[in-house]
């Protein structure tokens, strides 16, 4: 698998409000509209995104995630797979197909692959 960068960071959190409220008036971060994502987004000048998303479990559970480019997502999969690696079906938004996963560390990540248009 090559890993072509970074693409996206999100934060779930029983504080979605007020974090929304910080990237936007304290950073200085972009607020943008993305079909099929239940999260605030925002956008970088690199072309990155960042969201903030309530918690994500019943129970208000809170997370980290970064968001990996890859060239083939569906090639990566069989590689997270193929290496014991438990991995959430394909979802897609009106950007990105991507895939979450647990890494070693405990911690959630996406591989994410650039949508064609």
């Amino acid at each position: 698998m090559e890993i072509l960068g970074l693409v996206f960071a999100g934060t779930a959190t029983d504080r979605r409000s007020a974090m929304a409220r910080f990237a936007e008036a304290t950073l200085g971060l972009r607020r943008v509209a993305a079909e099929g994502v239940s999260a605030d987004m925002f956008a970088l000048p690199d072309g990155a995104r960042f969201a903030v998303a309530g918690p994500r479990e019943e129970g208000g559970r809170t997370s980290r995630t970064i968001g990996f480019l890859v060239a083939d997502l569906d090639s990566a999969i069989a590689e997270l797979r193929a290496a014991g690696i438990d991995v959430d079906r394909p979802a897609e938004n009106d950007r990105h197909r991507y895939v979450h996963f647990i890494a070693p560390d405990g911690e959630l990540y996406e591989l994410v692959q650039e949508r064609r248009s």
